[in-house]
């Protein structure tokens, strides 16, 4: 009979009490092996690189270093270790950027311990992992463009162009060239679900982005 090989962890907190505890559960656990910590992203990337692990699990507010920006050097990196994160926070500003940066999976903290144990095998296995209420989230940000914030930039953008203001204008006003003032308007229209200028301004007067 042969035995599954050991999924070997690298755990990601700022907080050491729920390291050790997730060290513990984990290493009490048939087929677990935590090869080692982190306390925040900086170390996450170093400690991934150095111990090369099967999966990584991934807090993401931590000072020193966010877990989102962990995950993307990760990615960019090419690393093979497959990120789960496992969070307090289940909000939209908190799960799509991860999930776009390149994690494997999403759980949260208070997740049953069979749960937690099932989703690091599945992301090893790189299979999608999802709490349910991360993935009713995300289902609905697909079917319902709009709930992405805007960043303080496109606002300004859109600012002006609700008063009217040119391409050309714009880019003079923000300093910035008009090649960028388009790239700002196409993610503004995909945000707000708009296919035109005149659309979006509507949205956004509707929604409360513009009063």
């Amino acid at each position: 009979m042969t035995t599954d090989p050991e999924i070997s962890l690298l755990i990601v907190d700022d907080h050491p009490v729920v390291r050790d505890g997730l060290r513990g559960m984990f290493e009490s656990a048939p087929g677990f092996r935590v090869l080692g910590e982190a306390a925040n992203g900086v170390e996450a990337v170093e400690r991934a690189a150095r111990l090369d692990p099967d999966v990584v699990l991934m807090d993401l507010r931590m000072p020193g270093g966010s877990g989102v920006d962990a995950i993307r050097e990760l990615t960019r990196r090419g690393a093979r270790a497959k990120v789960l994160v496992l969070t307090t926070y289940d909000t939209d500003s908190d799960t799509l950027p991860a999930i776009e940066a390149g994690a494997t999976g999403y759980l949260l903290k208070d997740a049953p311990r069979d749960e937690l144990f099932t989703g690091v095998r599945a992301a090893a296995e790189g299979r999608t992992v999802l709490s349910p209420a991360v993935a009713s989230r995300l289902v609905h940000a697909v079917r319902a463009p709009g709930n992405e914030p805007l960043s303080a930039r496109e606002r300004e953008v859109l600012a002006l162009v609700a008063k009217g203001t040119s391409n050309r204008e714009i880019a003079r006003e923000l300093f910035i060239s008009e090649a960028t003032v388009k790239t700002h308007l196409t993610h503004l229209y995909a945000k707000l679900g708009a296919k035109d200028r005149a659309a979006a301004v509507a949205v956004a007067y509707d929604r409360g982005i513009l009063g």
